[in-house]
């Protein structure tokens, strides 16, 4: 089982590849809303703001979200390490619950490009 330490460096691995990315992928991280990344398994959510082609993670909260965040998203903590590392497909895992993305339809139109 992964731990927060270990889930907080994946959200920052995924942070500095947001911000090297480049065309569809770079305009689709520009986007400025509130996020929130709910580890079922550790029963914490690290809660944040994607902007400026970053992941900000400003808060580490015991149990689920406090706030309905723009970007929900919900998995184990190996499953985030392992989608960061490349070793598991974000669609698939979306497409088999293992993770859940909730967000408005215009912020999911701008994301399936970094799906």
């Amino acid at each position: 089982m992964a731990t927060t330490e270990e889930c907080r460096g994946a959200l920052d691995r995924l942070s500095d590849n947001l911000a090297k990315a480049d065309g569809d992928v770079r305009s689709a991280a520009t986007l400025d809303r509130s996020l929130s990344c709910h580890i079922r398994d550790l029963d914490l959510t690290f809660t944040g703001r994607v902007t400026a082609g970053r992941i900000a993670v400003l808060d580490t909260l015991e149990g689920p979200p406090p706030e309905k965040a723009d970007i929900r998203l919900e998995m184990t903590g190996d499953d985030l390490v392992a989608m960061v590392d490349g070793r598991l497909d974000f669609a698939k895992a979306w497409a088999s619950g293992r993770v859940r993305l909730e967000a408005g339809f215009r912020d999911l139109l701008r994301l399936r490009t970094l799906l």
